[in-house]
């Protein structure tokens, strides 16, 4: 069974920083594409940064010089940077997944179970 388990959510104040991490655990071949989403209370969950296999990056307009996205493929680990953190940054933070290759199972997306992260002003 694999699984993407989020970590490093919290408070911190705006200015601040955090550094969220995404661990996919299992026996995983493989992982492709990462990256995070997240959904701020009364909103619909949206892309925040993705990042290929091989390194390649996209980020939404509103997290662009501020937030890093990374990974560890040895670790099967993505990483989220955010840095200068703004009120409206405050949302439940997703990880996602796709194209996960085990011994036995191809997994076409998964998601993580969020981690909340709250910016106050």
């Amino acid at each position: 069974q694999v699984q993407l388990v989020e970590s490093g959510g919290g408070l911190v104040q705006a200015g601040g920083s955090l550094r969220l991490s995404c661990a996919a655990s299992g026996s995983i071949l493989s992982c492709g594409a990462m990256g995070w989403y997240r959904q701020a209370p009364g909103k619909q969950r949206e892309f925040v940064a993705r990042i290929s296999r091989g390194g390649s990056t996209n980020y939404a307009d509103s997290v662009k010089g501020r937030f890093t996205i990374s990974r560890d493929n040895a670790k099967n680990t993505v990483y989220l940077q955010m840095s200068s953190l703004k009120a409206e940054d405050t949302a439940v933070y997703y990880c996602n997944a796709a194209g996960i290759l085990t011994r036995t199972q191809v997994y076409p997306e998964l998601w993580g179970q969020g981690t909340l992260a709250t910016v106050s002003s």
